[in-house]
């Protein structure tokens, strides 16, 4: 593996400018294919296997054409008080809104709230359903416009109006803000680690190109593949964070070679043979947890892994072939300053390499051998305080925060309040009954058997009349919970009435479905809890063996799987005490705290794996280098914290920065998404990778890094530690790869 990618790393020095038109091109021809290729598509999300969506798939069957995707907006008329809807004045100016509002030439319908009986008991809040012909993201602006001013028009005339719905959704994200300030971060990082620009610009460079790469080829193959517009999301924050950071890898190992007095394409060799080597198992690693997502059986949740990981591999790609021909235009650029002034600018003599390059004492070194003084202090206050911060995930409540966790400066979140109140709390999710009466003798009777018998369930306040299709062998109808789409007695009272279903269908005759936004959300945090545990197995397996293959050792691979369970689950936790408990929820602008977004473990876990071996990799390849290369085990930890400690820092900062620049969105699953990466970046590179695994390491000594011979037969040999291109190096005499006549050998870069 080293002797091939060190091949590769001069290759491309020499070649640099085949390799850089050879990517240019790549670019250009994505690029021009993307902007000839159909729009992505707004796809449906899916479970399959579970009740709901197997409702909503008969629903679609035996109503064709009526399952209508198009957004609907709900705008929300409240009496002010001691006043009703009803009376003359307030009437005429909600019958006038209607009016106004079914103008739109984007607009199918509006009902009316007299005529749908749409009014409270109490008569003080009444509603009207704007449908639309399109979906949200093709709502106009002069739709949305024009549905603003009809309800300012109904405001002035003295009552409350709010709106809320599925169009009120732009699907705009984060509107490209955390990506800016990301890379702005990012690049100040670089440039402090670094003390070069062009050391700091060459990562930012190739992962901006990285980046470009995969989003165009996601365009270009989103009609044929069926990627919707959400699914590059994933792909161009992760297609960033490790493009920067593989980047970043590759020019400090280069720095590291030119500093023992390497020529500049040995240098780019050297550097792609070893941290390039690292590069591609920490790519793996990443590559395994995102492709992993499949496990959980959610199309679009594949699909977004699937993508993901192909921005990986093209930053994995380009980190072996771009940075090093990049660094022979500019092989003197991405030194630090302090270096090319002492070298004398382009013209220098190279020092020969000696044991004692590099092997000044930093941070890295001073930090490494205090934990090594204290294994055991330090191993336990790390684990403890992991622990204790893993507390909170067994209380986790899974669900689909909606208009109700939004801040109350919002419309939809006052128009959710409102209905709420009007209505009562579980107006808002109300739960579908699709009923199958299919080979029934009298199918409206047992319709009417199973409305009653639903209708009769504790905490339901309210059932539908039902709506038949045109064959009347199936039915549809509401039935509203007392209860908050996401207070846990709507989940008691879904699970009641499917536990209910064999006797109400043994007398109804017919069968009977739970379906609706509340239960598919209900039926979904089921699907993904089930599925995380063979998630985890599956791939903490599958890269702890690919660790073995690595470090040829069993317990580094176990150490490294158990660290990355205690920082995930601990980063779970945090999440908790913030979003669902509320401690701290102001000081991260949290305005209702709610359940968990549904997707958020898997999310976790999948991409902070990745990271977490990227870390894992990068940190403890060098000190395994070490030990391979003659190094007692102690000694190695101190080795490998004194060349890669500031650079997974940086890494590791350079990843916060980019996940915590989502916290600052309105967004409240943003938000969670946003500080929950950021925890778990946070607890793992600095708890798990630089405390817990030097103590560990140092209380297991020479122990961490044997492999029963039985096992190191079966494995397969990779020289991930260059010790081959360590020989080599050793015995080479420095050479230039364009000397001229006039002066030696040595002496010119």
């Amino acid at each position: 593996m080293a002797t091939f990618l060190y091949r590769l790393g001069r290759l491309a020095f020499r070649r640099r400018g085949y390799v850089a038109l050879l990517w240019l091109a790549v670019l250009a021809a994505v690029g021009l294919g993307a902007l000839q290729a159909p729009g992505a598509a707004d796809e449906e999300f899916s479970a399959p296997g579970i009740e709901s969506q197997k409702a909503f798939d008969l629903m679609q069957e035996r109503f064709p054409g009526a399952a209508a995707d198009g957004a609907t907006a709900r705008v929300v008329f409240v009496a002010p008080h001691g006043q009703r809807v009803t009376a003359t004045g307030h009437r005429k100016a909600i019958e006038e809104t209607v009016t106004a509002l079914g103008d739109g030439a984007q607009v199918a319908v509006v009902s009316d709230p007299f005529k749908a009986n749409a009014v409270s008991k109490d008569g003080t809040t009444a509603y009207a359903t704007v449908t639309y012909k399109v979906k949200s993201s093709q709502i106009t602006d002069a739709a949305r416009t024009a549905l603003d001013d009809a309800v300012d028009q109904a405001r002035d005339t003295g009552l409350t109006v709010e709106t809320g719905g599925s169009a009120m959704d732009s699907g705009a994200g984060p509107g490209g803000v955390a990506e800016v300030i990301g890379i702005a971060v990012a690049a100040v990082v670089l440039l402090a680690t670094f003390g070069s620009l062009a050391a700091a610009g060459l990562p930012l460079l190739t992962a901006i190109l990285g980046v470009g790469i995969s989003m165009f080829t996601v365009t270009l193959l989103s009609d044929a593949l069926g990627l919707s517009s959400s699914t590059g999301t994933l792909a161009m924050m992760l297609g960033l964070a490790v493009g920067i950071d593989y980047a970043l890898f590759v020019v400090s190992r280069y720095r590291e070679e030119r500093a023992k007095g390497r020529a500049p394409e040995e240098a780019a060799g050297l550097a792609v043979g070893t941290a390039g080597s690292a590069v591609v198992f920490a790519g793996l690693t990443v590559v395994i947890a995102l492709a992993g997502l499949s496990v959980v059986g959610i199309p679009m949740l594949t699909k977004m892994g699937l993508t993901a990981a192909g921005a990986v591999v093209v930053a994995v790609v380009i980190a072996l072939t771009v940075v090093p021909a990049l660094l022979g235009f500019w092989p003197n650029a991405v030194l630090a300053g302090a270096a090319r002034r002492r070298e004398g600018g382009r013209r220098f003599r190279f020092r020969r390499a000696t044991s004692q390059d590099g092997n000044r004492d930093n941070h890295g070194t001073r930090w490494a051998r205090l934990v090594l003084r204290r294994p055991v202090p330090v191993l336990l206050l790390a684990v403890l305080g992991l622990g204790a911060l893993a507390v909170p995930m067994t209380q986790l409540q899974l669900g689909m925060p909606g208009d109700e966790a939004k801040s109350t400066s919002t419309t939809e979140r006052r128009a959710y309040d409102d209905l709420a109140e009007g209505f009562g709390p579980g107006f808002n999710g109300p739960l579908t009954i699709v009923v199958d009466a299919r080979g029934a003798a009298d199918a409206k009777a047992s319709v009417g058997t199973i409305s009653e018998r639903i209708a009769g369930t504790t905490g339901v306040v309210s059932v539908s009349e039902a709506h038949f299709n045109k064959a009347a062998d199936t039915a549809v109808f509401t039935a509203t919970p007392a209860t908050s789409p996401t207070d846990d007695r709507t989940k008691t009272l879904v699970k009641t009435i499917r536990d209910e279903r064999p006797a109400v269908e043994s007398a109804a005759g017919a069968s009977f479905e739970v379906t609706g936004t509340t239960a598919l959300n209900i039926d979904v945090a089921a699907k993904v809890q089930s599925a995380l545990v063979p998630y985890l197995v599956t791939v903490v397996g599958l890269a702890v063996i690919l660790l073995l293959v690595v470090f040829r050792s069993l317990l580094v691979p176990l150490k490294a799987a158990l660290g990355f369970l205690l920082s995930v689950l601990a980063a779970l936790g945090a999440v908790v005490l913030v979003f669902q408990q509320g401690h701290a929820a102001g000081l991260f602008g949290v305005a209702q705290t709610g359940p968990i977004m549904s997707l958020m473990p898997i999310f976790l876990v999948g991409i902070i794996f990745g990271l977490a071996m990227d870390y894992e990799v990068f940190l403890v390849s060098r000190m395994r280098e070490a030990y391979v290369h003659g190094e007692p085990a102690n000694e190695a930890v101190v080795a490998g914290f004194r060349h890669s400690a500031r650079v997974v820092v940086a890494a590791a900062l350079i990843m916060i920065a980019v996940f915590a620049g989502f916290i600052g969105e309105s967004e409240s699953m943003i938000k969670m998404i946003g500080f929950g990466m950021a925890t778990a970046v946070l607890l793992d590179a600095f708890v798990v990778r630089m405390a817990i695994v030097p103590a560990v390491l140092a209380l297991l000594g020479d122990r961490a890094w044997r492999l029963p011979k039985w096992l190191d037969r079966l494995l397969p040999r990779v020289d991930i530690e260059g010790e081959a291109l360590t020989r080599n190096a050793a015995t080479a005499t420095v050479t230039d790869p364009d000397p001229t006549p006039d002066e030696p050998v040595e002496a010119r870069v």
